[in-house]
């Protein structure tokens, strides 16, 4: 807990037993309250895992929901919970627990109501081994983003966020595709809602049993980015709404 706020971390969960134990000893628990471990339908022992480890809320999907699927069933367990402070962190150990008290403080102060963790901000993607195509595709779709939602974000891509709980109960997050794009429409809906959104630099690794997406998927990403950029841009002049920005 943080200045009186309850602070509750999702693990979106497939096949990460061997990073799992990594991730979770690294966690602060002079701040965390609780953990949420959702298991998308892991080949593995992701689940049983979890349980050894003494966490208390796991939720198994019988088949798989994709990753956006996993995100809706993590944040609805942690509004159920009482979070008042919600932190995303993949259990992949691709992005370090140790920012967890920095994102926290920042929503616990009401500096800002979302942080996300840029691998972008400063040397922390190329450095970590962000394969180059995935750099580029990145800054080429955060320029596209940023020109049609109006914003100046270093990058729309980052699995690393947190956000208050007034964020998560005021936009339609339910709505949202159960693929890779639902980041992209959440941080559109936050934006439509009027939140602002801050940054941290955060260091990222890159290696094998880290969770990433192929070239071909990395393109239906890209397509999906794109639409929710002209879709946001064309909501909020009027010209087409959007069923994912109602409350």
């Amino acid at each position: 807990m943080i200045k009186d706020k309850k602070v509750v971390v999702v693990l979106p969960a497939y096949n990460a037993a061997q990073t799992l134990e990594k991730t979770y000893r690294e966690i602060d628990f002079s701040i965390v309250d609780d953990v949420v471990l959702v298991d998308d339908a892991s080949k593995d022992n992701t689940a049983e895992l979890g349980r050894q480890l003494g966490i208390k809320h796991i939720i198994v999907h019988e088949k798989n929901k994709g990753y956006g699927g996993n995100q809706k069933s993590c944040y609805n367990k942690a509004l159920e919970i009482g979070a008042d402070i919600v932190i995303m962190l993949h259990p992949d150990y691709q992005y370090t627990p140790l920012l967890i008290p920095a994102m926290a403080s920042i929503i616990a102060n009401d500096l800002y109501p979302v942080v996300l963790g840029s691998r972008i901000l400063g040397k922390g993607a190329l450095k970590g081994g962000m394969p180059i195509y995935k750099y580029i595709f990145n800054r080429f779709l955060t320029f596209s983003q940023n020109l049609l939602i109006g914003q100046k974000l270093s990058e729309y891509h980052t699995g690393y966020r947190s956000f208050s709980k007034e964020v998560l109960t005021s936009i339609n997050y339910n709505a949202n595709n159960d693929d890779f794009v639902f980041d992209n429409e959440m941080l559109s809906q936050i934006f439509m809602a009027g939140f602002e959104i801050a940054e941290v630099t955060c260091p990222t690794k890159y290696f094998e049993e880290a969770s990433s997406i192929n070239f071909s998927r990395s393109l239906k990403y890209g397509r999906g980015v794109m639409r929710v950029s002209f879709q946001h841009f064309l909501h909020k002049k009027g010209i087409i709404k959007n069923k994912i920005y109602s409350k």
